[in-house]
């Protein structure tokens, strides 16, 4: 696996290399498919009067989703050592997960004696949506792209592919990535959604409702 190390206000020692190389072996036991591991080190001074401290941030990469974790310390090892212990751990449960999805697969089961499709709820197209869909009688109204306006706050944005999943699923892809929320689409409903962390160890789910515009309403 290969092994980057950054360092942002604070140089990286030899010493603190070596460190990092004990601690990739244990990483890559528990994560062999990984390719890349990315460590950035990044130095704080306050002028409050705080102490100093470290961040360690861990970024994880190779086939299947990407895993982070990060610690702040006053002392960079002992933030090296919360940041991988985090990463271990989001690792150890991905692969524990995966294990029982194995065991105990979700979603829909095919009975090859009956025919039957049984873990998936399927609602037939009415005779009115299947008629408009084959007659093309759906209008559809294209809009022209208007100037973007002028706005003095700056907006940073950044445009991801959309990802068909459970929410079970984008908890675990929350987790990995070790943020407090994640946007997917809904798998069973095909509705933009977001999971989220809430006080405690509950989550949360947000998702838009689709419905059709009005002037289609009113062409209906």
């Amino acid at each position: 696996m290969d092994t980057s190390i950054v360092g942002v206000g604070v140089g990286i020692t030899d010493r603190f290399r070596s460190v990092v190389e004990e601690k990739v072996s244990r990483i890559e036991h528990l994560a062999p498919r990984a390719n890349t591991l990315e460590v950035k080190v990044t130095h704080r001074s306050y002028r409050n009067g705080r102490m100093e401290d470290d961040t360690v941030e861990l970024t994880l990469d190779g086939k299947g989703p990407v895993v982070r974790a990060e610690a702040t310390d006053t002392d960079k090892f002992a933030a090296l050592d919360l940041a991988v212990d985090k990463i271990s751990e989001q690792v150890r449960r991905a692969k524990q997960k995966r294990v029982d999805a194995r065991n105990h697969p979700r979603g829909a089961k095919f009975e090859k004696g009956t025919g039957e499709l049984a873990g998936i709820d399927v609602e037939p197209a009415s005779v009115d949506v299947l008629r408009a869909v084959a007659t093309g009688s759906v209008p559809v109204q294209a809009e022209a792209a208007e100037e973007e306006e002028y706005c003095p706050v700056v907006i940073r944005q950044k445009e991801f592919g959309a990802e068909w999943m459970t929410v079970e699923d984008a908890v675990d892809r929350m987790e990995l990535v070790g943020h407090d929320f994640f946007l997917f689409i809904d798998a069973r409903t095909d509705h933009p959604s977001v999971v989220y962390r809430r006080k405690g160890w509950d989550y949360g789910v947000i998702a838009l409702g689709t419905q059709a515009s009005p002037e289609v309403a009113v062409a209906s």
